[in-house]
This record gives C-alpha cells, structure tokens and sequence, in this order.
C-alpha cells in the first residue's frame, strides 16, 4: 500500500511540473508575442491550474481533522 502510494504520487506529481500545455487561443497569441509572452501564458496556466487543487486539498484535511476529531471521542 505504501509503495503504490508513492507510484501515484510520482505519477500525477512529477510530470505537471514538467509540462506546459496551451490552449488553441493561447497558441495563437504566442505565435504571435515573443519568449517572454510564451513565458507568461504558461506561467499563468499553471497559476490557473493550481487553484481547484489546492481547495480540494484543503476540504480534503478539513473533512479528515473532522473524522480524527469524532473518532477519539
């Protein structure tokens, strides 16, 4: 259990911060900016998609410190 743990972690984790996908708009801009503006729409791509982890995880710890809390009673 604890090794496939890691394999998923590993999986789902390691390659996000490897990939920077684009939509077909945001292809379109970059075509026509430069580095720099590539940069920045993949930065805030990423920027974007971090927001819905990062609530899930935080409802996920609170519904969890909430069955630890009920259970020790």
């Amino acid at each position: 259990m604890y090794i496939r743990g890691k394999i998923i972690w590993v999986i789902f984790l390691l390659p996000s911060s490897l990939m920077k996908a684009q939509c077909a708009m945001c292809r379109a801009v970059v075509e026509q900016g430069g580095e720099e503006t590539a940069e920045g729409i993949n930065s805030g791509i990423v920027y974007l998609m971090a927001f819905p982890y990062l609530i899930i995880a935080i409802f996920v710890f609170l519904l969890y410190r909430n069955w630890r809390k009920n259970n020790s009673q």
